[in-house]
């Protein structure tokens, strides 16, 4: 029991905050883990310090290890192959499941990440997709859609 203006209060001021849920993108992760963007970086410590989960699925862990694989990266199989592993080992697998009603992506490919944050209680999608970032703010979205500097923000709030 705390005392505070002479009142006694039963709030425990020593309790953590409530740990959030975010859904990163491909090119998100790939800041994180490739490019070691320092815009990004405030994320994976938020991570670290038991300050947030990242959330993936099949369709969202497909699709980076597609993009590991674009010539224009450069990466070996193998270093694909470590980068995807060290980012699995950061995530929180979510179980398919079916989505809720969600508005559409301008760009299909995105629909994915719409549709893991939508099905997994998640508190923010963070992107830097035109498309995703369009429909901030859409009605019947649980979550947010913010940049990684909107979720760094957020975090640090």
């Amino acid at each position: 029991m705390t005392r505070l203006w002479g009142l006694e209060q039963n709030r425990d001021f020593t309790a953590p905050a409530a740990v959030m849920r975010l859904v990163l993108d491909t090119n998100v992760v790939l800041d994180l883990h490739y490019f070691r963007d320092t815009r990004a970086l405030p994320l994976e410590a938020a991570r670290a310090a038991g300050r947030v989960v990242f959330l993936a699925d099949a369709a969202t862990l497909e699709e980076l290890t597609r993009v590991l694989g674009y010539p224009e990266f450069g990466l070996a199989p193998p270093a694909a192959a470590a980068l995807l592993a060290a980012y699995r080992a950061t995530v929180e697998d979510v179980p398919p499941g079916p989505p809720p009603r969600l508005p559409r992506c301008r760009d299909p490919d995105d629909q994915k990440f719409l549709a893991l944050a939508a099905r997994s209680d998640t508190d923010l999608l963070v992107t830097k997709d035109k498309a995703l970032l369009g429909l901030k703010g859409r009605q019947g979205l649980a979550f947010a859609i913010v940049t990684p500097a909107g979720a760094v923000e957020r975090l640090s709030g």
